[in-house]
């Protein structure tokens, strides 16, 4: 009985020391993978910056084209000009289709409020082209005497020019004339003929 006591408390106690005398395990931390993670992430970071400043430059670009696409070509006024046999007071003058005429009652020579729309286009048109100097002619229809519309038609082209002169085109770039009756559009003797002839024409000056 006593031995096989003893014999317990022997096998007891080598596995006691057996147990004791294992390694423990070791958990081993990656340290390495936050800083592979923040890598990962500065990366990303700096491609998408750099794709949105590129979708950024595009856009520009792209806004720049069609800013140009809306302006006439040099060409588009030269295009249109049509050269007078006559002088204008500055040099040579040449007809276009791209600047209106407007027109006035009879025996008057206020702007109309119909004809401040045709005016502030032609103000738009000579913005695009800085360097384009007009001339301003008065006309009258055929009725009064030929000193009275030599005057009448001074004052419509005058006026003519205030107005432009009020959206900001320079006075230095607009000289008027006035022809009074003596240039009609249309020769014919009726109401209609009159009112075409009640004008104020604009045509451009060579440089």
């Amino acid at each position: 009985m006593v031995k096989k006591r003893a014999g317990i408390f022997i096998l007891m106690l080598c596995l006691g020391l057996i147990l004791a005398g294992c390694p423990k395990k070791q958990v081993v931390v990656n340290r390495e993978q936050p800083s592979f993670q923040s890598e990962e992430a500065k990366r990303r970071e700096a491609e998408r910056a750099e794709r949105e400043a590129r979708e950024a430059k595009e856009r520009e670009l792209a806004r720049i084209r069609e800013e140009e696409a809306k302006q006439p070509t040099g060409g588009d006024l030269e295009k249109s000009l049509i050269a007078k046999k006559e002088r204008g007071i500055e040099g040579e003058v040449f007809e276009t289709k791209m600047l209106k005429d407007i027109h006035f009652d009879f025996d008057k020579y206020d702007i109309r409020r119909g004809d401040e729309e045709v005016l502030r286009e032609n103000a738009a048109l000579l913005k695009k082209y800085p360097r384009i100097k007009v001339q301003i002619e008065g006309h009258c229809d055929e009725r009064g005497t030929v000193e009275y519309n030599i005057a009448l038609g001074e004052r419509r082209a005058n006026n003519t020019k205030k107005y432009l002169i009020s959206l900001g085109i320079a006075s230095n770039r607009i000289s008027t004339i006035s022809y009074g009756k003596e240039k009609p559009l249309d020769r014919g003797h009726n109401e209609e003929a009159w009112a075409a002839n009640r004008r104020a024409h604009t045509v451009v000056l060579s440089k």
